[in-house]
Formats: structure tokens, sequence, C-alpha cells
């Protein structure tokens, strides 16, 4: 998202905007932001139709409130600026328990058209499966700042009549073995699970069952986890 609209949501919610819907025109907006009334206007369109912000017309201006996915993106600023000024170690922590999927990581991932790219991008030859892992806790903020992290991308392919979709990976270590978290741009799962892969099966490596819980750590953006072989 570009800046500028970053900007425009920060000013709606001094406003108070993210609590309740306020009464704001855009000539009000444009003297709060600096900018003249039409680039107002067109700001708050664009929010309006990335789903940011709901807006109601009415006599004395719109009535606007910050969506649910808008007050999602200012907690990933205020969560990179926190990092950035707090001078952490900027890694991202989560806790899950295993679960066994829909038991299709391991062909998808015996595919040579993915496979060959992780050995090539991500310096491991998989394991044919993946780890199936549903998040706990307070996840969501930072999974929503780990979305908007790095990530080395997979392209998709096509094996004679069957095209295969793309996906993003992250490194990660799972209780201290490395691998890496795929998403895949055509997922089934949302948010709260993750699907990870990595060079040893790990159900076996750290004796987990349905139902363990297990450490996922990604360490801070252009630092790399070892792997372990």
């Amino acid at each position: 998202m570009k800046p500028f609209l970053w900007f425009t949501l920060y000013e709606l919610l001094r406003l108070g905007a993210g609590a309740r819907g306020v009464r704001v025109s855009t000539g009000e907006l444009a003297v709060l932001m600096g900018v003249s009334q039409q680039s107002a206007s067109r700001r708050l369109g664009l929010l309006e139709g990335l789903g940011l912000v709901v807006r109601r017309g009415g006599a004395g201006g719109s009535v606007i409130r910050v969506s649910g996915e808008g007050l999602g993106r200012l907690e990933e600023v205020y969560l990179r600026l926190r990092e950035g000024l707090e001078g952490g170690a900027g890694e991202l922590v989560f806790e899950g328990a295993v679960f066994s999927g829909m038991f299709q990581g391991r062909y998808y991932i015996s595919q040579a058209g993915y496979r060959g790219q992780i050995r090539e991008l991500l310096g491991f030859d998989p394991f044919p499966g993946t780890l199936n892992v549903r998040l706990v806790g307070d996840y969501l903020e930072s999974r929503r700042v780990l979305e908007g992290w790095p990530a080395v991308v997979l392209e998709g392919f096509r094996v004679e009549d069957r095209a295969f979709g793309g996906a993003r990976c992250y490194r990660l270590l799972v209780d201290g073995v490395g691998g890496a978290l795929i998403v895949a741009d055509r997922s089934g799962y949302d948010l709260s699970v993750m699907e990870v892969i990595a060079p040893v099966d790990l159900r076996e490596r750290l004796g987990l069952e349905d139902g363990d819980l297990v450490r996922l750590t990604f360490p801070v953006v252009g630092s790399s986890p070892g792997v372990v072989g």
C-alpha cells in the first residue's frame, strides 16, 4: 500500500474513526493532511475500494470508520516502528499445535518443479511432506507482519495438462531445526495454519504427534537460520 494511504488511515485514526464512525468532510481532511480537497477525496476513494475504510455519505460530510482490515494494516506499521525504535532482534515467534492435514503435502513437495526450486533457492532438498501447525495464542498481528516480509518466491509451472501454482517461503526454525514456511498462492488454509517444509521429517526428528506444541521462530529479515540435514 502506498505511503500516503498509510498516513490517511493514521489521520482518520487520530480523529477517532478506529472505534466508531466520525463525521468529517474532505475539506477538513485535506487541511489536516496538507493536501488539496481533490487529493483527500481521491485517497478516501482508494481506501474505500481497498476495504480499509467504511464510508457513509450525509449532510456536512461523510461518516467514516476504519475497517477491521484497515486497523490490521495500521497494526503492522506500529509493530515495525516499535521494532525499529526499540532496537529489538526483529524475530517473530509463534507457538502452535501439530495436526494432520489433508495429506497433500507429500504429493506437491515431491513435484520436480517445486523440489528443484527449493533446492536452488532455499539450499536444501525437502523431505516429501509438510508439518502442519495450527497457531495458538494472540498470533494474528505478527502473522500479518510476516506476510509483509520479503519472501523466497517459488514460480508456478505446468506438467502435461496439470498446472501447479506458485508459493512464497519464509525461513524459520522449528524447535531449533531449520526449514521454511510455505504459503501457496491458492491455499485451503487461513492465517491460523502454517505448513512447514524441511530437509528432514520433522515429526520423526522432534518426536512429534498430533496435539504437540512447537515453537516457530522467524529470524530477523536478512539473517538465515542454519539448516539441519
